[in-house]
């Protein structure tokens, strides 16, 4: 896959020198996790059913115009993670309207998370090595850069050179994951542009910015089965999503 898409890598990963050690950096994932999680709880409720009801159709998983119909309620975190941080032309996002009428201290964390979260990016990742400290040091394949997540779910089941799609937030010298993802091979990324055509007139670059590819390996993913053996669950001990 890596040879296909002929990537060269930038290492913007910080010096592993100055790394905190596992304890202290797993205690900061955490808490930072838990303030994402109230984040993604409160900007919920600023969607409206219709805004999940268009996602979920465009990922076909309605039956009619009305209801909705899933194999795994996994693949409806989906649709909620385009209908929170994607939004068409000229209309708002939800994560910008449930900011807009927060009110956090200038320098807290859960101001830093909170724009780590505006700022969110969908990616296609590969699976370098293992972080010395805790996590995993990935590739972003579309934007030739190098990266260190702190996931433990990911950590515990990812191996070396497994290549996977999510949306990333940067709250601190690590990324963490949105709480999406799944396993993609190239056949279903070529599958994914093909099938949105618009893309195809697009860079590497612009392709992985544009909200509609996103879309595309999801209803890919779905439409192939992947899903199914996908399952977001909390590592023991910590609450955590993988």
């Amino acid at each position: 896959m890596v040879a296909a898409v002929g990537l060269r890598i930038e290492n913007t990963v910080e010096p592993q020198a100055l790394s905190p050690g596992r304890g202290e950096l797993l205690a900061r994932y955490r808490h930072l996790r838990e303030i994402s999680k109230q984040h993604l709880s409160d900007a919920m409720k600023f969607l409206s059913r219709d805004a999940v009801m268009h996602h979920a159709r465009r990922l076909g998983l309605t039956l009619g115009k009305t209801t909705i119909i899933v194999d795994n309620m996994d693949e409806l975190t989906l649709a909620v993670d385009l209908a929170i941080h994607t939004a068409a032309d000229g209309r708002s996002r939800a994560i910008d309207r449930y900011a807009r009428s927060s009110r956090f201290a200038p320098g807290s964390d859960e101001a830093l998370m909170l724009e780590a979260m505006r700022n969110a990016r969908f990616a296609v990742v590969l699976v370098q090595r293992r972080h010395p400290s805790v996590g995993l040091i990935v590739s972003d394949l579309f934007r030739n850069v190098e990266l260190w997540l702190v996931d433990e779910g990911l950590e515990i089941s990812l191996p070396v050179g497994a290549a996977f799609a999510t949306r990333y937030y940067k709250p601190d010298g690590f990324i963490m994951t949105a709480g999406v993802g799944m396993p993609v091979g190239l056949d279903l990324l070529i599958g994914a542009v093909e099938s949105a055509p618009q893309l195809l007139r697009k860079s590497r670059v612009e392709v992985i910015e544009d909200r509609r590819f996103a879309e595309a390996v999801y209803r890919a993913a779905i439409a192939d089965g992947v899903m199914e053996g996908v399952a977001y669950r909390d590592v023991p001990g910590t609450g955590d999503a993988a």
